[in-house]
C-alpha cells in the first residue's frame, strides 16, 4: 500500500524530546515501511525518520507561542499535505482534528487516530465526519467517543531502543510534562514520603509556568532534582536505572506512552488510576495502580516487580510489530469497498446553508 501519514507541523518525527504524537508516527511509520508500504510522512523539514519526508515548513516550531497563528500554520499544512497525498497515496492517515475536514475533499479512505481526551466539542466536529476510520489509543478513550466507526489499537514501541540497566540504582523517576494533570507535585509527595531520591524530567510549558513556579519549583533541593527536558539517550538512561517509574496522574489520560516505555527499560510503573492506566499497568506484573500519594510511597519501599516481568509484559502486549499489524489490518478494511459506505464528510451545503459571495 501507499500509505500517507500526516503529523502536525510543530515537531519533529522522532520528537527530540517532548513529542508523544510524533513518536508514534515514527514508531508507525517505519513500522510500515519495514514491512514493505510505501510510506510518505508529512512533518517539518527537521524530521528525520526513516521514510520518505515532505515538508511545507522547514523548520520545528515549538512551543507555540500565539496559539491563533498556530491553529492557521497547521490549517496550512494540513490541506496542503492532505492535497499533496491525495495524488498518489492509497490511504491517508491523519492524527489532528485540524485535518478532518480536508477529508472530504479527496477520494481516499481517511484514518484518524485520537491523540487526546474526550473534548465534546471535537466529538461534535467528528460526527460531522462518519466516513472516517477513527482510532482510540485505548478502550477507556473509545467508550467516551459517540461516532460509529471507531476502534481500539495501543500505541506499541520499538523495543530495541529501549534496554534494561544490569543494575537499579536508589533513585524512582517522574517523566513527563510538568502540568497539573500529570502531577509532578504528588511524585515529589510520595517520594518524600518513601525517603527515596526522586528526578525530575519533562518539558515546562509556558502555559503552566505558574503551575510550575508555585507548586513544583519550591519543593526542589535535597532529594528532589529537575533534570530538564529528555531525549531518548538520557530517557532510557533515567528509566532503566530506576527503581519505578512514577505516574501519579490526575485525569483520564487516553494512553500514556512513558508507562511502556518504562516498562520496555525492566522499570516497573506505580500510577494513579484513570483513563487508560488499568489497561497498561499490571498490579504485580508491570507494577501497580496506587490509591493515593501514602500508598504510591509505600510501594516505592515494598519490593519491587522483577524487570524481567516488566519487560515481558511489555514486549507480549506494547511492541511496534503488534501495533503496526492492527493498522494494516484497519487500513485493509478502509480501503476494501463497503456494502454501506459513508461519505467522507458531510453534505456542506445543508450544514451551511447558501455560500457567501466571494471576496473581491
Amino acid at each position: 500500500m501507499q500509505i500517507a501519514v500526516v503529523a502536525p507541523p510543530f515537531i519533529p518525527v522522532p520528537p527530540v524530546t517532548y513529542g508523544g504524537t510524533e513518536l508514534f508516527v515514527a514508531h508507525l511509520a517505519e513500522g510500515l515501511s519495514a514491512r514493505g508500504h510505501d510510506v510518505v510522512v508529512y512533518a517539518n523539514g527537521d524530521s528525520r525518520v526513516r521514510c520518505r519526508v515532505k515538508w511545507r515548513y522547514r523548520h520545528s516550531h515549538w512551543p507555540v507561542e500565539h496559539p491563533a497563528a498556530g491553529q492557521l500554520k497547521n490549517a496550512d499544512h494540513s490541506a496542503w499535505a492532505i492535497h499533496d497525498a491525495s495524488l498518489h497515496a492509497d490511504l491517508v492517515h491523519i492524527n489532528d482534528a485540524v485535518g478532518v475536514p480536508f477529508s472530504t475533499f479527496i477520494d481516499q479512505p481517511v484514518v484518524m487516530t485520537l491523540h487526546h481526551p474526550h473534548e465534546p466539542v471535537l466529538s461534535a466536529l467528528y460526527e460531522k465526519y462518519p466516513g472516517i476510520q477513527y482510532v482510540a489509543i485505548s478502550g477507556a478513550q473509545a467508550r467516551r467517543e459517540p461516532m460509529p466507526r471507531i476502534a481500539v489499537v495501543h500505541h506499541g514501541i520499538d523495543l530495541a531502543r529501549y534496554r534494561p540497566s544490569g543494575a537499579k540504582e536508589d533513585y524512582v523517576v517522574f517523566l513527563g510534562r510538568m502540568a497539573p494533570c500529570k502531577g509532578p507535585h504528588s511524585a515529589i509527595e510520595a517520594a518524600r514520603r518513601a525517603g527515596v531520591r526522586l528526578l525530575l524530567a519533562g518539558e515546562i510549558q509556558p502555559t503552566f509556568r505558574d503551575y510550575w513556579e508555585q507548586r513544583v519549583a519550591p519543593l526542589l533541593g535535597g532529594d528532589i532534582e529537575y533534570v530538564g527536558e529528555a531525549d531518548l539517550a538520557l530517557k532510557t538512561h533515567l528509566l532503566s536505572r530506576a527503581r519505578a517509574l512514577l505516574f501519579p496522574i490526575d485525569w483520564q489520560e487516553p494512553f500514556g506512552l512513558v508507562m511502556i516505555e518504562a516498562m520496555a527499560c525492566g522499570t516497573p510503573v506505580l500510577a494513579f488510576a484513570g483513563g487508560a492506566v488499568e489497561e497498561i499497568v499490571c498490579d504485580g506484573v508491570s507494577g501497580w495502580i496506587c490509591r493515593d500519594a501514602a500508598d504510591m510511597a509505600d510501594r516505592i519501599a515494598a519490593p519491587p516487580v522483577p524487570s524481567e516481568s516488566c519487560r515481558a509484559w511489555a514486549a507480549d502486549r506494547f511492541s511496534v510489530d503488534t501495533m503496526v499489524r492492527r493498522y494494516v489490518e484497519l487500513y485493509e478494511q478502509a480501503i476494501r469497498p463497503l456494502v454501506a459506505d459513508l461519505p467522507h464528510g458531510s453534505d456542506f451545503a445543508a450544514l451551511a446553508g447558501e455560500a457567501a459571495s466571494s471576496p473581491d
